[in-house]
């Protein structure tokens, strides 16, 4: 197969990669060190950690600081931080940075209320002068590269990314991700991409700039990269539950061909792994709860799978998790009434 002309070498920082990258994107409470892991195994190749509270970290706060755990096998990975205090978060990217990420993120796009209300994540939107400061000042304090993931704007009437994007690459970061929605759009609707496109191909943007929003598989993967020329593609919630997206993505991309599905033995055999894993990492009690929100998409399309799907979220404990695992695993589906 010929190399198609979008898939080409990409350097942020010093780290370069041979294709443009597909990247995990940082998610609470998902994109913790257990599931980094088994999403750069499975094709990652490059990892965000969930975002934290520059505040918090600053404090010490227990719950920000575990989420500073980084481990070799997930490299390159970005630690990200979101805050409205100037100061804090200068701070914090200090105490972050003491971690040996490979990158510093701030997240200027988290548009969930607690968080946009106070002025931070997205809530920075509507504040272009203090978010260009912060920026500025946070790539003066560390000496690692700094990105940042942003949102198209406040809302469709003030789309004002391309000034955002300016503005920022003035600063001095080293690559712009950015959502294809504004923040009042949430999560619904379309992403817009064409505006990512707009800001990717502007003669002034001279940063690698990378897309998100509605990547859930090669195909959408692939019309990204060549209609809208991004330097690489970003995974959210299509990757939850369902590692092998990056697999597919990766495959489908290099050599233009669809992977095989995850069969249920493969399923099982990495759903039993990430739970180890997480109950290692951050306990038993956390891990069954948290672990939840991946079963619907780790047995996606398995039919007559219900009964099993509320056993595995009603578990009380790892022991009794991994006994649904094997029963699971000694059903005949294709014979299940």
């Amino acid at each position: 197969m010929k190399t198609p002309p979008f898939i080409k070498p990409v350097s942020i920082g010093k780290i370069r990669f041979d294709h443009p990258p597909v990247i995990m994107a940082p998610m609470e409470d998902i994109s913790d060190p257990p599931f980094r892991r088994i999403c750069r195994e499975m094709g990652a190749d490059w990892v965000y950690t969930e975002f934290i509270s520059a505040d918090g970290l600053i404090r010490d706060a227990d719950k920000s600081l575990k989420k500073l755990d980084i481990y070799p096998q997930e490299r390159p990975v970005s630690i990200q931080l979101f805050g409205a205090h100037i100061p804090s978060m200068v701070e914090a990217a200090k105490a972050a940075q003491e971690a040996k990420p490979d990158f510093i993120d701030i997240n200027f796009g988290c548009p969930v209320r607690k968080v946009a209300t106070k002025g931070a994540g997205a809530g920075m939107l509507s504040n272009l002068e203090k978010m260009t400061e912060m920026t500025r000042q946070i790539v003066r304090a560390v000496s690692l590269p700094v990105t940042v993931k942003t949102r198209l704007g406040w809302d469709q009437q003030n789309k004002n990314i391309m000034d955002i994007a300016l503005n920022l690459q003035d600063c001095g970061i080293a690559a712009l991700a950015i959502h294809g929605r504004t923040r009042c759009q949430l999560y619904r609707g379309k992403a817009d991409w064409s505006l990512i496109g707009e800001v990717k191909n502007d003669p002034r943007i001279r940063i690698p700039i990378i897309g998100n929003g509605d990547i859930t598989d090669g195909p959408s993967a692939k019309n990204a990269l060549e209609k809208y020329g991004v330097d690489g593609i970003m995974i959210g919630r299509a990757a939850i539950g369902n590692p092998w997206v990056f697999r597919e993505v990766k495959q489908y991309l290099l050599k233009g061909e669809m992977p095989p599905a995850p069969d249920l033995a493969e399923r099982l055999r990495v759903c039993r792994r990430h739970i180890r894993l997480s109950a290692e990492w951050k306990g038993e009690k956390t891990a069954l709860f948290e672990m939840r929100r991946h079963y619907c998409n780790y047995f996606k399309g398995i039919p007559n799978f219900k009964a099993y799907r509320m056993k595995l979220v009603t578990a009380p404990g790892i022991k009794e998790l991994y006994a649904v695992l094997d029963e699971i695993e000694a059903t005949d589906f294709s014979q299940a009434p």
